[in-house]
């Protein structure tokens, strides 16, 4: 399993939102987001930060070994990138 490190202004990010977050393929690269816009899977890599997790999808684990802050997505991707605005269609993302 590669070792990926994870960004102190990550961490704290989760830790103020209190919620997992996970590293996904986005159309942008990789994209942090919380699980509610696109929920782990089992093939996840898991990070404890906390009393939270930060999952790194398989795929996104074979190009990174760091998690930073400017992976965080903008809520305008989740329109303009398929792979996020599908989400939104599914009622996944609050659509206010």
């Amino acid at each position: 399993m590669p070792e990926i490190k994870v960004d102190d202004e990550v961490v704290q990010l989760i830790l103020k939102e209190k919620t997992d977050y996970r590293v996904c393929t986005a159309c942008r690269g990789p994209a942090l987001v919380p699980i509610s816009v696109k929920p782990p899977k089992d093939s996840d890599i898991k990070i404890p930060i906390g009393d939270y997790t930060l999952y790194v999808s398989i795929v996104q684990s074979n190009y990174i070994n760091r998690v930073s802050i400017d992976m965080l997505y903008d809520e305008n991707d989740i329109y303009s990138c398929p792979a996020l605005s599908q989400l939104k269609n599914m009622g996944w993302i609050d659509k206010n």
